[in-house]
């Protein structure tokens, strides 16, 4: 009995010590605290824009801004997209990027697509980031691009549009400056035609207000595009032949050119355009060499000019021992600009070769994967040893 007791009273104790002591964990009661993000309100704010661009309402692009910059930005968005008639927008909401800020402000990744109707056959779809604050009580939009992610130009803030039946120039700039590369594309159409009568454009330039700013318009990193003057690429950085290829200008490169020497920049990737260069399978020494004789073609410049840094280099250095690979093209590399005219010079044998069909029908053959050397062979007899030994012996002999 004394010991069924004492069993009932520790038993009891227990009870009684599990009851009163304080629990390790309280399930919260009330709803978090802090500020918030809303899906619910972003996607409504997204949805605003797109109808804005779709009825041409700038006004009501401002609006959907958080303070004066942002209203700017938003109602150019709305002016951009109606000069370049943009068809097909719209912007899906995707996830929340990070945290909110004490602010209460937040990001988000936004799934987009457009067309530039008449000058893409297809519509892009990049995926960009769009950040949310508070403004005067409700959600606004903060801004568009950034994190990483690709910025496209024309959503990014008012820009100087000119079209013509062959081109479409976007520019972050002056009026003189759009109107000085929209000549220039105008006149590349035709050049590059001359060479690739089968392509019939047109083509799309687009022009950041500085180098840093083409880094964010292509999510690159930074200094990615130091020393290069343009570049073309597919504007969602798929592979698929069918997403659209603008070319995107390195203002900081390419603004002190004149003359012959921004003709061809413009030429040049135009007809990387024309030959998918960006998506290309071909050897990089076809695909730039290839576009250096389409853009000199029409030049006629001494070889002295065109090939002066491989002709000095050569001098001094001695030939190559091989075709330049994707290294020596690398941003950045030594005697980048030799190698250019040095790719450009084993194409123009080519075509002495075998005329400028038959290098154009190599280089057709050779995009659609069939092996360099038996299309060397076919084309113009010989494989790629000998094309290297005819191209060395071609620098050795080069006119100081």
């Amino acid at each position: 009995m004394v010991g069924l007791s004492l069993f009932l009273a520790l038993a009891v104790g227990l009870v009684v010590w599990l009851a009163n002591r304080e629990p390790t964990y309280h399930a919260p009661l009330g709803g978090p605290s802090g500020p918030q993000a809303s899906q619910e309100d972003a996607t409504r704010l997204l949805s605003a824009l797109e109808t804005a661009v779709r009825q041409q309402d700038a006004r009501a692009g401002a609006r959907l801004g958080a303070g004066v910059a942002a209203e700017h930005t938003l109602a150019g968005v709305v002016r951009n997209g109606q000069a370049l008639r943009v068809t097909g927008f719209s912007l899906r909401y995707v996830d929340q990027v990070g945290g909110v800020a004490p602010d209460g402000s937040w990001a988000a990744d936004v799934a987009s697509t457009w067309r530039f109707a008449g000058y893409d056959a297809r519509a892009e779809h990049p995926e960009v980031r769009v950040r949310f604050t508070p403004y005067r009580g409700r959600l606004r939009i903060a801004g568009i691009g950034g994190g990483g992610l690709r910025s496209p130009l024309w959503l990014s803030g008012p820009l100087q549009v000119r079209r013509s039946p062959d081109s479409l120039v976007l520019v972050d700039g002056t009026a003189g400056e759009a109107d000085r590369l929209a000549s220039l594309a105008r006149v590349a159409v035709p050049q590059v035609r001359q060479v690739l009568p089968s392509w019939h454009g047109p083509v799309v330039v687009e022009s950041p207000a500085s180098e840093q700013a083409l880094t964010h318009v292509l999510g690159a990193k930074p200094h990615q595009y130091d020393g290069i003057a343009a570049v073309t690429t597919t504007v969602d950085r798929g592979r698929s032949r069918n997403i659209p290829t603008h070319v995107f200008i390195n203002p900081d490169v390419f603004g002190p050119l004149r003359g012959h020497g921004a003709q061809v920049v413009i030429t040049h990737e135009t007809t990387h355009v024309a030959t998918h260069a960006a998506t290309s399978r071909a050897p990089i020494w076809l695909v730039e060499g290839l576009a250096d004789y389409v853009a000199l073609h029409a030049q006629r410049l001494p070889v002295t000019t065109t090939a002066a840094r491989i002709i000095a280099l050569v001098r001094r250095s001695g030939a190559p021992g091989h075709l330049p690979d994707t290294q020596q093209f690398a941003a950045g590399a030594p005697h980048l600009e030799a190698r250019y005219e040095s790719a450009w010079l084993a194409c123009r044998l080519l075509a002495t070769d075998g005329g400028t069909r038959a290098l154009v029908a190599f280089y057709r053959a050779v995009d659609a994967g069939q092996p360099l050397g038996s299309e060397l062979r076919q084309h113009f007899g010989f494989g790629v040893g000998g094309l290297t030994k005819q191209w060395r012996i071609l620098l050795s002999h080069l006119p100081a």
